[in-house]
Parts: C-alpha cells; structure tokens; sequence
C-alpha cells in the first residue's frame, strides 16, 4: 500500500478541503501512472492488491468507507485473458461484481467513480471502428466479465464514467511493446499476427486524460452537470500487431539498441495460426468522438504515444 502525504481525511465528507483520490490497482500498468497524473489534485490513497482485493467485497466496501474518497479511480482489474477461461468464477468478481460495489459505494458518498472497461466487449467484426452505442459481443470470458462490470456501474447510476481502451501498454509492468523488444534481443526471426487492429494506448496517455476530466469538470467544475457514462478512450489512428511490432523495432534500433531480429525479421501470420485459448476482436478500432466532443480532449496518433514509451524504456 502506498499512500502519499496530505491532510488527514477525518472530517465529514463534503467538509474536507483536500480531495481525497482513492486508486486501486496501484502496481498495474495504469495504476502506476494515475499516482503520477493525480498526485497534483488532491491526497492519494493509493492501494495495491494486499490492501483493496477485489475479489473480497468485505474488504472493498469497508476500503471505502475507511477513507470516504472523493473519486474513486478503478484501474484493477483480472487480465490475465487466457487464463480467464479457465478461472471464470475470479474473472467476474474482480471485472464484474467489484465495479458495482465500487459504485454503490461512491454513490453513497456523493463521490465520482472512474471505471475502466476494454475493446473486448466487442465481438470484432465491424469495419468500421465502433461506438459507445454499437452493439456488444464479448467472445472471451474476460470480455464478458468486462461487459458486466459495465453494466454493473451503469445499474446503480450515479456519477461515473466508464472508459473503454484498447491495447493499453506502460513502463511499468507487461505488455506487448516490452516483449518484442526481448524477442528481437533473443531471436533472429519470429512472426506476429497481422489481421487484428486496434490502436496501442499508452498508460500515460489514460491517466493523463482521466485526471485532465476529473480535474477540470469534477474538482473544479460544475459536478451537477457532470457528464456521466460510457466512453472510448484511445490513441488516434490505427495498426495491426505486426506492423505494431516493427513501429517498436525501428524504433529501438534507431536509438542504437542491439537486436537480433530487425523489423524486416518480424512475418506477418494470421490469427488462426497462432490459436490461443481466448478469442481476440480482429477489430478492436474504437471512436472517441464522444469523449472529444463532450470534454474538448484531443487524442495523439498512436505513434506518438509509443515512441514516448519506448524512451522511457530504453533509458
């Protein structure tokens, strides 16, 4: 558990003069950056595993009530997408009950829920990308289990936004940018599907928007006209994973880092032939439109985003 300096949060809650930020998930990807995109708000309760499990909803429901957040932001999550299928019961606890309880709670309290959800609540068979009113279609355990911590949100109403991302990647912790860099450092040649497409979404780029809204329309802004819901936050524009994968190696290389396998050595393969025990979205393209037009937010190429990763990366 990791909770920053401020004042003690010991008054009633709509007395207290610092806001209190509640953060779960701090050791993950995007739980890490939001202390960093958060910590000029308010005091940070910043909270790992040990401290808010949740997959105990004792422990989450009496989390809240201990320190009476003014926001509560809810990156934790169950992302092991594979091993999902095997570990349904966990998966819908921790992505599906944990984000209705988390918003029974900040209801309760007047507070602001910010809750993450994922492309995978999509089937991905559209051609074009999808909308926060498109229809869902989870395929994998881990999608659906997303799908109803969604939903769960949305029926106790409130003040809250759900955010859906997509191919989330941070300097802190695992992901697909860090894993081509070891493959190309350990292999001369290795493939990469090449018929999924998405947009690569830093941990930055998530934590910095969610605190830009927060900042500006909730802290500081009119919290009655708040505009709750569903939203896609994503990095413009959009690529395969291979082509991801050789955006990751020129990159690298031209920074001077040794590899084995340069981007020409990366081959395109389709999905099909390399199955794996949850099915991915071909097309996990989603369309802010609606989180520009409501908050005035503009969205980087994905490249951008990526290439400040990898700097820190390689540093």
């Amino acid at each position: 558990m990791n909770i920053a300096s401020g004042c003690p949060n010991n008054m009633p809650h709509n007395q207290v003069s610092t806001p209190v930020i509640l953060i779960t998930g701090s050791n993950g990807q995007v739980g890490f950056e939001l202390q960093r995109s958060f910590s000029p708000l308010g005091r940070l309760v910043a909270l790992d595993r040990n401290a808010c499990d949740l997959s105990d909803p004792d422990m989450l429901r009496r989390v809240v009530r201990e320190h009476r957040p003014d926001v509560i932001v809810n990156p934790a999550a169950y992302t092991a997408v594979d091993r999902a299928e095997s570990e349904p019961d966990l998966a819908h606890a921790i992505n599906g009950a944990a984000p209705g309880i988390l918003a029974e709670e900040a209801r309760a309290l007047g507070s602001l829920l910010i809750h993450y959800s994922t492309d995978y609540v999509f089937s991905g068979d559209k051609s074009t990308p999808y909308t926060e009113t498109d229809v869902v279609g989870p395929r994998s355990v881990y999608g659906k289990s997303k799908l109803a911590g969604e939903q769960a949100v949305a029926a106790v109403g409130g003040n809250a936004l759900v955010l859906r991302t997509s191919w989330v990647a941070g300097a802190h912790g695992s992901n697909f940018a860090k894993t081509m860099l070891r493959l190309a450092r350990e292999r001369e040649t290795f493939n990469v599907v090449a018929d999924q497409f998405g947009a690569p979404t830093t941990a930055a780029l998530i934590a910095d928007v969610t605190a830009q809204i927060v900042g500006r329309f909730w802290l500081h802004g009119d919290r009655a006209g708040f505009a709750s819901g569903l939203y896609h936050l994503a990095a413009s524009g959009e690529t395969s994973w291979h082509l991801y994968a050789r955006e990751v190696l020129s990159y690298a290389a031209g920074r001077g880092v040794a590899l084995k396998a340069d981007a020409e050595r990366v081959l395109p393969i389709p999905a099909h032939e390399y199955p794996l025990p949850a099915p991915r979205p071909s097309s996990s393209r989603l369309d802010t439109t609606r989180l520009n037009s409501t908050f005035g937010i503009h969205l980087p190429d994905w490249k951008q985003g990526i290439h400040h990763l990898l700097d820190e990366i390689l540093s």
